[in-house]
């Protein structure tokens, strides 16, 4: 009797945590996706040929203990430049022009909330 009581709550907490797994992934790409489709929108203030802001997308990857979605841009080194502020050749600096932080800030808000309605 008490092993087939332990086999059901056994049966029962594997479901629980399969459902877990499963929203959580669903989560991660949908807001990496998301993400990438704000920045993308931010970046339009630069102006310029659009290549920048076209360059955003996410990158959704699941391994055997965790599930990530990467934000990125082709555009190598350019959006550290973006939001940080670079140097001028001829001395000087150019202010960044914050368009990334606000979107993470935004992207972490959201999970949080969402994980707790997972959980």
């Amino acid at each position: 009797m008490a092993a087939d009581f332990a086999t059901a709550v056994k049966k029962i907490l594997d479901d629980y945590q399969n459902d877990v797994n499963r929203n959580l992934g669903e989560l991660v790409k949908k807001l990496g996706q998301k993400g990438a489709k704000e920045v993308k929108n931010q970046s339009g203030q630069f102006g310029g040929t659009g290549k920048y802001a076209k360059g955003w997308t996410s990158q959704y990857e699941e391994s055997r203990l965790s599930e990530t979605a990467t934000i990125y841009n082709r555009t190598a080194g350019l959006p550290h430049l973006l939001e940080n502020g670079h140097a001028k050749r001829g001395g000087g600096r150019v202010a960044g022009r914050s368009h990334i932080a606000p979107v993470e800030e935004k992207l972490i808000e959201e999970f949080t909330k969402a994980i707790e309605g997972i959980v």
